[in-house]
């Protein structure tokens, strides 16, 4: 590979090295005092925890693990709900040097099992009662599991864990903990001295699209390096819990998530844990200035403004349509014209501003990772001053490789590198990486690791992507996705899937085509947006989902974003026939991953008699409807 190697630019930030996860913590609290820096709802009321709460709890709680037997190298897992408690017990784990193994909510007990097993769990966090109760039939099976440590004080014995396992509260354990610390003045001290930046703090299990999950192993280094770092790209970010307040909904067992917790802790910076179902209440409630997301609920909202536009009288949808077409035409990166600064300053009295209330009325950074974000919905976004900086990296890499700063974004990319780390494009066009961001290596696989890190500490991606003119990376698709038609032809599905996803009406769209001769599709609908249209068109308000989507202003409205999406693609990579399937992927049905990417191969395994029907013979329709 003789490829160009990108850097980060002059001016975009500094690597920060040699920092263990509790120095963090130890830094922030010597800096900044935050009484509310973490905040999560229990009874309907917010309940915060200080800086120096925080930390006294974490060393509680460390010196608990190492009360009842808990070993440095010995790996826990984490079945928790993504709140303050999940941040203690991670910290009580990296305090303690054992290895702390995040497990999602979502995974079903036969990916847990494996996990749990793997990575031979001796000791779990959970909780409350009900999620030890759910997980019981899988901790049973456990032969190394001595410990069962639940958050929620009073809960329902559970039956069915082996004898020799035993079951504490967090606070029985924080209680013996405490008087640990009373005894030796400095314990904690002494435990955050103890900790090395090259010491492994988690083995994160990748949820994948494919085959059973891969460790990924972190060090405090990996993980620092990347929190700091990134967080060094935004020059107004202002630390210290007196101005930056934000939310936090994505898995902490996701690393993107926990990756960004930590620079938050670094800063000293206010964090309000909501959940998904809530995310409306949230920013109205907190009126955050950051917060982290990934495409698909960022797509959710501009679908929603577009409906609601939709359903305005018709002068003030006409005022909405203009405003609209005046932020499509902006473009970031690019001065706009005098007029469209005109027509954008007037907009935003009469509706820009509306959308910046209904994410809390003061954000100043969304950070968007995970998944590919359409061109459309950044610029559009930016136009009505709400800033998205979309970035790039997966778990093996901590996970940034790649950020949109504040001032140097450009829509339809990911960004430039942050500082310290190397990016090229390798011949086949797969984005390849080296720094202290990658991973170790796989948990007990190092053939698994060879493969994707070689000889040189380069890290393959698995990514195809390219650099634009100016240095900032673009991702065309995953290199697994690439198929090949019974043609010969090479087809990448993703730039497809992406142009569908980004209109309201479509929810996930899904492309297939690997030995047959053409490409065909499944559209997953968003079936609220298609009645909204449908009343715009005309058609009854009260007409069936069956009915709605058989009638042919649908089907036809259908048809015309498969013919723009296809616009410009090569002509054997354009579909040809579609399927609209009115049913929903999600995580818990194990089509999505958590950060909710397509699995690919089980929506086709699910599907394959409805993929089969747009390639029978007398399959002439272009467009069917599977009920």
């Amino acid at each position: 590979m003789n490829s160009k190697i990108y850097t980060a630019p002059p001016g975009t930030g500094k690597a920060f090295l040699g920092k263990s996860l509790p120095g963090l913590l130890w830094e922030a609290d010597a800096a900044y005092s935050n009484d509310d820096f973490l905040n999560d709802r229990r009874d309907g009321a917010w309940r915060s925890v200080s800086i120096k709460g925080f930390k006294e709890q974490s060393v509680a709680l460390a010196a608990g693990l190492i009360k009842i037997g808990i070993k440095p190298g010995a790996r826990i897992g984490l079945y928790m709900e993504s709140d303050v408690d999940f941040c203690l017990a991670d910290m009580a784990c990296l305090l303690a040097r054992v290895i702390d193994v995040p497990i999602y909510l979502t995974h079903t007990n036969e990916a847990i099992e494996y996990v749990l097993k793997h990575a031979e769990v001796s000791a779990i966090f959970v909780s409350d009662g009900e999620k030890l109760a759910t997980l019981a039939p899988v901790l049973s099976k456990m032969k190394h599991l001595k410990d069962v440590i639940v958050f929620e004080e009073e809960f329902d014995g559970v039956e069915g864990l082996r004898s020799r396992v035993r079951v504490h509260t967090a606070a029985s354990v924080m209680d013996k903990g405490s008087e640990m610390v009373a005894s030796e003045p400095g314990f904690g001290d002494r435990l955050v001295a103890e900790v090395k930046p090259h010491d492994v703090a988690t083995i994160i299990y990748t949820s994948g699209t494919t085959g059973n999950p891969k460790g990924v192993v972190l060090t405090h280094e990996n993980i620092s390096f990347n929190g700091l770092t990134s967080f060094s790209g935004l020059p107004m970010y202002e630390p210290g819990g007196k101005h930056e307040v934000a939310i936090s909904f994505l898995p902490l067992t996701h690393v993107f998530a926990r990756t960004l917790q930590y620079g938050y802790l670094h800063s000293g910076t206010s964090v309000f844990f909501i959940d998904t179902d809530h995310i409306s209440e949230g920013l109205r409630q907190v009126k955050p200035t950051v917060f982290a997301t990934v495409p698909r609920v960022l797509e959710k909202v501009y679908a929603k403004i577009l409906q609601k536009g939709m359903e305005l009288n018709p002068l003030r949808r006409k005022i909405f349509t203009a405003a609209l077409n005046a932020a499509r035409e902006y473009e970031l990166g690019k001065e706009p014209d005098r007029g469209l600064k005109v027509r954008l300053r007037v907009y935003d009295k009469l509706v820009f501003s509306k959308w910046r209330e209904a994410v809390g009325g003061r954000v100043e950074w969304i950070i968007a990772g995970g998944a590919s974000l359409s061109a459309e919905i950044a610029n559009v976004f930016a136009a009505a001053g709400i800033n998205i900086l979309q970035g790039y990296g997966l778990t093996e890499t901590s996970p940034v490789i790649t950020f949109n700063r504040p001032r140097r974004n450009r829509a339809g990319t990911v960004g430039e590198p942050i500082p310290g780390v190397q990016v090229k494009i390798a011949e086949d066009g797969e984005i390849v990486t080296r720094g202290p961001h990658v991973m170790v290596g796989y948990y007990k696989s190092e053939d698994k690791t060879r493969e994707v890190i070689d000889g040189d500490g380069w890290f393959h991606t698995g990514d195809i992507g390219e650099f634009t003119p100016d240095g900032f990376l673009q991702i065309t698709d995953r290199k697994k996705d690439l198929f090949k038609l019974s043609t010969g032809k090479y087809v990448m599905p993703q730039p497809l899937e992406n142009r569908l996803t980004t209109h309201p009406m479509i929810e996930q769209a899904v492309v297939f085509g690997p030995t047959y001769k053409y490409c065909s599709a499944i559209i997953f609908p968003e079936i609220n947006m298609v009645r909204t249209f449908a009343i715009s068109e005309g058609l009854d308000p009260d007409i069936s989902d069956h009915d709605l989507l058989e009638h042919k202003i649908v089907k036809d409205k259908f048809q015309s974003l498969i013919d723009e999406a296809n616009a410009g693609m090569d002509h054997w990579s354009t579909i040809k026939k579609f399927v609209i399937v009115p049913e929903t992927l999600s995580a818990e049905s194990g089509l999505l991953t958590p950060s909710l990417k397509v699995k690919r191969s089980k929506v086709f395994a699910k599907y394959k008699d409805v993929v089969d029907t747009m390639y029978t013979e007398n399959s002439e329709s272009q467009v069917e409807v599977h009920h």
